[in-house]
């Protein structure tokens, strides 16, 4: 395994690092336990989760996530061992986590105090605000339209409210997810203005069908530090090759869930098939090229990968190990420029 150190931090993290929306889900907590117990042996001490896991979100699951990881930190005895992340759920209509959410101190200070009680820790590593508190375009979505904020919640309150758990040592960092250039430098802005904690990660989708991450955050990333945690690398397993010519394998994410379309455009599709075929042309499997890809890329911290069983697990943890050729590089490129960022 490799690792990193997180600028602005004392974290050094795998630069695999497990996702773990699955558990609750697709996985019993033994696959839960099957799976950390396999990523950690194979030198992965960075584990990734949230507080409305897993995926898809609905009340009868919520929270299962964290709490199996937590029967196993309490198992295992292995917390002072790994990086832990966790996220705390903005603003959205789902009064089964907690009613009016939004990203203001009460929230905030409630869902810490959750996600320690199902995670069973006294402190979570690296706090991330899962979603913005504004309206703006995430989740795939584009061509942004202002929208008055009526919650009267400001970044600075945001800010104001993780300083007290961080003073509180129930938190030692904080990062983002899902946001965009405006966001990180607006948080390190004031951060800087009010002495308050800087953030010191993004947790944003990126991959070979999306690099809209390349835009305008990877320039922040290199001037400021703030380095990607890289969700969704393998696009939904679109970049597996496994849901070629309209296949969709028994158990399957996108087969059990229709609702997951975000890389299922018609572009989308044949650029991944044209991934595919790059990777065999140089006998390659297509799964671990696109993770080798967003591992070789210089403001990645560390790519979250996920897997519902051991074998993708396996093969997914052992992308580390392949180095991209210039040769191979070239030929994605070429596939980049004629199916320019089709799902972002």
């Amino acid at each position: 395994m490799k690792y990193h150190k997180i600028p602005h931090s004392t974290l050094e993290v795998s630069k695999i690092c497990l996702g773990t929306m699955t558990f609750g889900e697709q996985n019993s907590e033994q696959d839960a336990h099957s799976q950390l117990d396999f990523a950690f042996e194979r030198g992965v001490n960075f584990i990734d989760t949230a507080e409305m896991y897993p995926v898809p979100p609905k009340p009868e699951t919520q929270g299962l996530t964290e709490t199996y990881i937590g029967s196993w930190l309490k198992k295992t005895g292995r917390r002072d061992k790994v990086v832990l992340a966790t996220k705390v759920a903005g603003p959205r209509n789902l009064p089964y986590i907690r009613p009016d959410m939004a990203l203001d101190r009460r929230n905030i200070h409630d869902a810490v105090e959750d996600s320690l009680n199902r995670l069973q820790t006294d402190y979570i590593d690296l706090y991330q605000l899962h979603w913005p508190q504004r309206e703006t375009n995430c989740f795939g979505q584009l061509n942004y339209e202002y929208k008055e904020d009526h919650s009267g919640v400001t970044i600075t309150d945001t800010l104001e409210a993780l300083a007290e758990l961080v003073r509180a040592g129930k938190i030692r960092y904080i990062g983002l997810s899902n946001e965009t250039p405006w966001g990180v430098m607006s948080f390190l802005r004031l951060a800087e203005k009010h002495e308050l904690p800087r953030v010191v990660s993004i947790q944003n989708p990126y991959n070979l069908l999306n690099r809209s991450f390349e835009v305008g955050l990877s320039e922040i990333s290199h001037h400021e530090g703030v380095e990607l945690l890289a969700y969704s690398p393998l696009a939904f397993g679109t970049l597996s090759g496994k849901y070629l010519n309209g296949a969709r394998p028994e158990g399957a994410r996108c087969t059990l869930f229709e609702r997951f379309q975000r890389y299922f455009n018609p572009q989308g599709i044949a650029a991944a098939a044209a991934y595919v075929d790059v990777a065999r042309k140089h006998g390659l499997d297509p799964a671990q090229m696109a993770l080798a890809f967003v591992n070789q890329r210089p403001f990645v911290a560390s790519n979250i990968i996920g897997a519902t069983n051991l074998e993708q697990l396996e093969a997914n943890i052992a992308s580390i190990d392949l180095t991209l050729s210039d040769e191979v590089l070239a030929d994605l490129q070429a596939v980049g420029i004629q199916y320019s960022n089709p799902c972002p």
